[in-house]
């Protein structure tokens, strides 16, 4: 029972508010050189905004969005790519109507200008031709005949000045203009295939008359590779990331063909579900600026061709680094701390110093922060997966002898996509109350080559599940987490998983389901172009002798196997995963008398942009599991007056909220 003078993991009172740690949810999106310094995104879920920002090594940082604009790309609907820079002209889209405007670095008091006025098409991933009058981006249009994708020429002089340049594929990205100004390639892919899975790579070459000439496949025609993140170097060649020999690593273009240069066998980017990434930069002939991971741990360094060897490497505390950029003087980066904030890094090239343009703050002390520790533990079928285990961590409160602390399993969404050890103010709200946290990789995860990427292919709602109850089995028996006070949570794909692993097992004293899909052969009709055929390869055919198969790894179908209490948390206007699928799981859990509690949030979408209803959802997924945990250790709520009235019930809803309260028990 709980203890007056020390209370037990999972009550402790912690200085990291909901507020805050929503708050703290704020990160850079992406970054490009400019003319002075660079440029980058930051999203403030504060506000709910994502703004530009410049700055340099020599300069402090200045807002350059105006009031009323917001700089998010919804293409594919997860967006990306949504700014270009070049000297001091920027293009970016404007997030309430997806449209293209300029605005001019040197004249920061004029307002921005439409380029496009197309309302049913969106923009992204756009360049800045060298000469500057013309950008080339990826056009998707909306329509009563469905979603159709194109390559584009935007002129940036004259608004309104719109040519198609490619279509006929499915999906296109990363259109690329070289300096010259005289070839164009892209990246390009067809229905059933994802981005990860399988796409080409094709190039154009301007002629005489300013005409492009037919694409040219450049690479993927084998159908065995997944290409992202193409560029040009100093001659022109291309230069992209292709997995075709296990990891997404660096190939050079020789002979009008990509071939693999020499490197480290790693992933050097992970899946591109958003557009404009920028893992790796070619520097000269010689030396190329590159991120990696070892061990799910990122590194940046300078990576020497001639003698396939990193040269110099950087930023040795740092976890993560993504949106490469580089310039004469500097080298730049997003990066991403195991106890700070992220920040936008300038390194300078000769003397190798780094200097923070701008951080974001976490709310915590160093000396407060639950750091990540690397596991490989052996899960079904005699095979490994990944995790991060996050002891719990309060200057304040420790441990007692033998006492084993709560766990909070964290599954991330996609499913191909990956839990990385950087800040993560959501681990650290548990990890300040007495929880325990294991961010699971599961397999199907990027980071660790395609192999481990395509061994979820057919077998979502298996292996991942597999993984969970493995890990938790795990670190139960290293003594690391009590046996009866195991939680399971996840955002949309993570959410699935997280109510099969309830189905499956009743190891678990209660799940949480952050929009997560709970009927996927309902989720099918309704899906979005971009994850159309993505059921399809994680499952295996929804129809014919496979569609029973399907059915068996439907939470919704399951439903009667579930005995854990479970919290739900959906976005009216979710398009991904539609508010009916959650609705129909709580009305089925609560026919069946099991305790379930859901909380609808009637402007959010496909993940929780808005502070406010993070730190919420928050609260409330923490007093449910209090609640759990009360009844596990026979102390009522009622008597535990030393501990957060959250033990007892959750804060009052705010404005606009609605909920379904949970059943009496049967």
């Amino acid at each position: 029972m709980p203890s007056t003078s020390a209370p037990v993991a999972g009550f402790w009172p912690a200085a990291l508010s909901a507020a805050q740690a929503a708050c703290a949810m704020a990160d850079f999106v992406e970054l490009r050189a400019a003319g002075q310094g660079v440029v980058w995104s930051c999203h403030e879920p504060a506000t709910g905004l994502t703004q530009l920002w410049q700055g340099s090594a020599n300069q402090p940082p200045r807002r350059l969005t105006p009031e009323g604009f917001s700089v998010r790309s919804r293409v594919n609907e997860y967006g990306g790519g949504s700014f270009a820079v070049a000297g001091s002209l920027l293009v970016f889209v404007n997030e309430r109507d997806q449209q293209l405007y300029r605005q001019r670095l040197d004249r920061p008091d004029e307002r921005p200008v439409a380029l496009t006025s197309r309302p049913a098409c969106r923009y992204a991933d756009m360049q800045i031709a060298p000469c500057g009058r013309y950008l080339v981006a990826v056009e998707e249009e909306h329509d009563t005949a469905g979603v159709q994708q194109c390559i584009v020429r935007i002129g940036t002089e004259q608004p309104h000045e719109r040519q198609a340049l490619f279509a006929g594929a499915d999906f296109y990205s990363s259109p690329r203009i070289s300096a010259n100004g005289r070839r164009l390639l892209w990246v390009s892919w067809q229905r059933p295939h994802q981005p990860w899975t399988q796409t080409q790579l094709y190039g154009s070459t301007l002629t005489e008359k300013d005409h492009w000439t037919q694409p040219q496949l450049l690479a993927g025609g084998q159908g065995d590779a997944s290409i992202q993140q193409p560029v040009f170097d100093a001659q022109h060649r291309i230069v992209a990331l292709n997995d075709q020999q296990g990891f997404w690593q660096p190939w050079r273009e020789q002979d009008g063909r990509l071939q693999p240069l020499p490197g480290i066998g790693t992933d050097h980017a992970g899946a591109p579900w958003q557009m404009g990434g920028c893992n790796f930069l070619p520097v000269d002939e010689r030396f190329y600026l590159l991120s990696g991971f070892e061990q799910g741990f990122g590194w940046l360094g300078l990576y020497d061709l001639d003698n396939a060897s990193l040269a110099q490497s950087w930023l040795p505390d740092y976890s993560r680094m993504r949106h490469l950029a580089v310039d004469a003087e500097y080298f730049y980066c997003i990066a991403s701390h195991p106890a700070r904030g992220p920040a936008v890094l300038a390194i300078h090239r000769v003397s190798g110093a780094v200097s923070v343009l701008a951080q974001l703050e976490t709310g915590l002390g160093a000396e407060q922060v639950s750091r990540p520790q690397a596991l490989e533990f052996a899960t079904s079928e005699g095979q490994q997966a990944q995790a991060f285990f996050y002891p719990p961590h309060n200057p304040d409160y420790q441990l007692q002898e033998n006492e084993r602390p709560p766990l909070v399993i964290f599954l991330h969404g996609g499913p191909t996509s990956a839990a990385y050890p950087v800040f993560d103010p959501r681990i650290q709200f548990w990890t300040q109350r007495g929880f325990a946290v294991a961010d699971l990789n599961y397999r199907g995860s990027t980071g660790f080559g395609r192999a481990y990427r395509h061994m979820l292919a057919g077998r979502w709602g298996e292996l991942e599940v597999a993984d969970v109850l493995a890990l938790a089995d795990t670190l139960v028996a290293q003594g690391r987490a009590h046996p009866q006070q195991l939680f399971v949570r996840g955002a949309s794909a993570g959410g699935y998983s997280s109510l099969l692993a309830v189905a499956a097992s009743r190891r678990f004293a209660a799940a949480a389901s952050w929009y997560g899909v709970s009927d996927p052969l309902a989720l099918d009709k309704v899906t979005h172009k971009f994850e159309g055929d993505y059921l399809g390869w994680l499952l295996g055919p929804l129809s014919g002798a496979n569609l029973a198969a399907v059915r068996r790894r439907s939470p919704l179908a399951l439903a009667g196997q579930i005995r854990s209490p479970v919290i739900f948390f959906q976005g009216g206007q979710d398009v991904v995963v539609v508010p009916e699928q959650t609705r129909s799981m709580v009305r089925q859990l609560q026919a069946l008398g099991v305790e379930v509690e859901c909380h609808e949030f009637p402007e959010q979408g496909h993940g929780f942009r808005c502070a406010e209803r993070l730190a919420f959802a928050l609260e409330a997924e923490l007093a449910f599991y209090r609640r759990q945990l009360a009844v596990i250790l026979r102390a009522p709520p009622s008597s535990c007056a030393h501990l957060p009235s959250s033990c007892a019930k959750s804060q009052d809803p705010p404005e606009h909220y609605t909920a379904t309260p949970p059943p009496r028990n049967r």
